[in-house]
């Protein structure tokens, strides 16, 4: 076989990964697919696929949940009693194309800066449109949970303690955990252990009629105030930080 023939056939087997819309994540507590916007989103979808063929999210926990709001992966190994971050690519350019209802996943990125996103993403638990569409240019929702995958979203966002996801855990362990009475042990969080593309089609999402992002096309609403209950959700997704690390010495978790 001539170099031009196997030139054009390296790029088709490339061409065909970069086009896969269907992943598997596959964790210890059951799996789930994922059908990615990859012809509306496609910068972001790129930049995700590119973590998935390069097995970075592969032992990668979920290190944040937040109840009745978002499930968040894509930032950290756990090794020897500590949350590892993972190496991460440059940024990549916000696509606010879509809402963040229920089931959707989503880019997180740092306070105040709209193209940070690197590796992390969350799921949103709810429909979260109003205060994540138009937060910080809108969060990238570049994808959607497909099938009965929230039945186990669902299933691991029971599993809240101290804002991280911990299977077989009480109580009273959850509070000596945080107050550095005990230590973590990596069984008790919920590891992902590969990310698959199960589809390679590049039309996988034409059955789907995500919910278009309309707030980000509205004027600029006045700032909340600190006063304002829906502030909050300034503090837990701009940076996506804070998730309690239990330590003698409390660290945040710095997050994108």
């Amino acid at each position: 076989m001539d170099k031009l023939k196997l030139s054009l056939l390296a790029a088709g087997l490339f061409a065909g990964a970069a086009q896969a819309t269907i992943v598997e994540v596959q964790t210890t507590q059951g799996n789930f697919q994922i059908n990615l916007f990859d012809e509306t989103t496609p910068k972001t979808v790129e930049n995700f696929l590119k973590y998935v063929n390069d097995e970075r999210y592969n032992e990668v926990v979920f290190h944040r949940l937040i109840t009745d709001f978002v499930l968040q992966g894509g930032g950290y190994t756990y090794e020897s009693s500590k949350f590892i971050p993972i190496d991460t690519y440059g940024t990549v350019v916000n696509e606010p194309v879509y809402s963040n209802v229920r089931g959707t996943i989503a880019m997180a990125k740092i306070e105040k800066n709209t193209n940070s996103a690197t590796s992390q993403w969350f799921i949103n638990l709810k429909d979260n449109s109003g205060d994540l569409d138009l937060q910080n240019g809108g969060f990238t929702v570049f994808g959607q949970v497909i099938g009965e995958g929230m039945d186990l979203i669902d299933q691991l966002s029971n599993f809240e303690c101290n804002t991280v996801p911990l299977i077989n855990t009480t109580n009273d362990e959850c509070t000596d955990l945080k107050n550095g009475n005990a230590s973590l042990g990596a069984e008790r969080l919920i590891t992902i252990e590969n990310v698959t593309i199960i589809d390679s089609n590049s039309d996988t999402a034409s059955d789907l009629t995500p919910k278009e992002n309309t707030l980000i096309k509205e004027p600029p609403k006045p700032p909340v105030t600190s006063d304002d209950s829906g502030g909050s959700f300034g503090a837990l997704l701009g940076l996506m930080a804070s998730a309690l690390i239990w330590r003698r010495k409390r660290k945040p978790m710095l997050a994108r």
